[in-house]
């Protein structure tokens, strides 16, 4: 009888090897979009500003988009999107849509399949930065090009983290919801300019339109986060920039906190409505609804859109009042927003400016958040629930409207050179994804941001403490 043939351990690599880069190669070939892809999208002319340009200013074209999870898709959420809801029609739209902007950063969410989009983003020569929140098979990815080199990072737990500093470990806490939402942080040095760098935020906040409070701590966590992570690290010089889907409206608590607007009636009252504590805080609370709660969007299929499984929060809770959430954002972290900047300075200049939040809810031109776009989001499915909800602010929150921001915070002089339009609502009707125009339910952000470079006394004082540490 013949002896059976045995591979050597080195031929069994060489095969192991050579299976991977096949694989590899497959990979590439099925997500790098092609040209038709990219000609097939909605086009999203570029806005040009015309700022003057500091001399040596540093430019930063940073882009966000919430990619709609795969595993999140269901059907009955998107009835009118046809086959493109499947993941072989939409991976060639979503690679086409992140790659044609050609983005120095950008900040994603929703991001699943990464064994189609990291080879993709490898390809077109950009590093990453990738985390999930606890037991979520989608999570945020910052990807930046190699112009960029990443020296720290820092991942927030907003379940985890304290908004005071007595009482036990919820009260410290004070959050009225678990829902594994998560902010991620980088610090990205310039390579092509000696000193400067960004520090990056990106998030996706609490889904639930009826959690204003804990949708709101969330954000104020970040900020917070944001600039002890850019202090920790002795780069105050460096702006910091947030960009994400905070699953807020511009007229929401959260948005007028976060650039710093006084909170009107409507607004504490909503906060007010949301001072609860739900079941996966206090397991003691009796639930009104059978199975687990929803944590994500994908799991949102009541119309109803009420709290449910909680109870009215006490002081021994810990929830923050009107005036400690504003407190938690700080006058000094008042941040700007690109969009809401840059789309004023190219309505004022131009008599063919683009529809704004603003013009559709009908809100003072001088109140922040007016230029915001006028949808980010636009849905089948939540337009029609909308017509369960009588009142105004789910109105805003369910149907089409604005979720995803770009926010600058620094004290260096920044500017906002250039915006990629936004669609008009004839080119997203009936809802998103729709094939040909976008394969999220989301749209793209994109912003292009000049800062004047740093002033040689803060340069000098900057290299003073890092020769003093050494």
């Amino acid at each position: 009888m013949s002896k059976r043939f045995q591979l050597t351990p080195e031929q069994i690599a060489l095969s192991e090897e050579r299976k991977a880069k096949k694989q590899k190669l497959q990979a590439q070939a099925q997500v790098l979009p092609s040209d038709k892809t990219e000609e097939r999208l909605l086009a999203r002319p570029w806005l040009n500003l015309n700022n003057t340009t500091p001399a040596n200013g540093i430019r930063v074209k940073l882009m966000t988009w919430n990619l709609l999870a795969q595993c999140l898709v269901r059907r009955e959420l998107f009835p009118t999107s046809g086959n493109v809801l499947k993941g072989a029609q939409r991976q060639p739209m979503l690679h086409a849509e992140i790659l044609r902007h050609g983005a120095d950063i950008m900040c994603l969410q929703e991001v699943d399949s990464l064994d189609k989009i990291l080879p993709a983003l490898e390809a077109a020569q950009y590093n990453h930065h990738f985390v999930a929140g606890p037991g979520k098979k989608h999570g945020c990815l910052v990807a930046f090009k190699r112009t960029y080199e990443k020296i720290d990072e820092r991942l927030i737990h907003y379940d985890e983290l304290h908004v005071r500093s007595e009482g036990d470990e919820n009260t410290r806490r004070g959050s009225s919801f678990r829902t594994r939402n998560i902010g991620s942080i980088v610090a990205l040095k310039d390579l092509s300019n000696d000193g400067e760098g960004v520090v990056i935020g990106t998030t996706h906040l609490f889904w639930h339109p009826k959690y204003t409070y804990e949708r709101t701590r969330q954000a104020g966590i970040l900020v917070r986060e944001m600039v002890k992570f850019r202090s920790d690290l002795q780069l105050e010089n460096w702006p910091c920039m947030i960009a994400g889907d905070f699953n807020f409206s511009p007229d929401d608590p959260g948005y007028s906190l976060l650039v710093g607007d006084q909170l009107n009636a409507e607004q504490r009252d909503r906060l007010e409505t949301s001072r609860v504590v739900h079941l996966s805080i206090d397991p003691t609370v009796p639930p009104t609804v059978k199975g687990a709660p929803a944590e994500d969007e994908g799991g949102a299929v009541d119309p109803d859109r009420v709290i449910t499984s909680a109870r009215r929060a006490v002081p021994a809770d810990g929830l923050l009042s009107d005036s400690e959430l504003a407190s938690l954002f700080s006058a000094a972290n008042v941040v700007r927003s690109a969009y809401d900047e840059g789309l004023r300075q190219y309505k004022e200049a131009s008599s063919t400016g683009f529809p704004t939040f603003g013009d559709r809810m009908s809100l003072p031109r001088t109140k922040k958040g007016y230029y915001e776009p006028e949808y980010t989001s636009y849905t089948h499915y939540w337009k029609v629930c909308s017509a369960f909800l009588p009142q105004r602010h789910l109105l805003t929150s369910l149907s089409k409207t604005v979720l995803d921001y770009i926010f600058i915070l620094t004290d260096r002089p920044a500017v906002v050179d250039g915006l990629l339009s936004l669609p008009l609502v004839k080119d997203l009707v009936p809802g998103l994804p729709q094939k040909g125009i976008c394969g999220s339910d989301h749209l793209s952000l994109c912003a292009e941001i000049i800062l004047p470079p740093i002033s040689p006394i803060a340069e000098s004082e900057a290299r003073t403490t890092e020769s003093t540490d050494k």
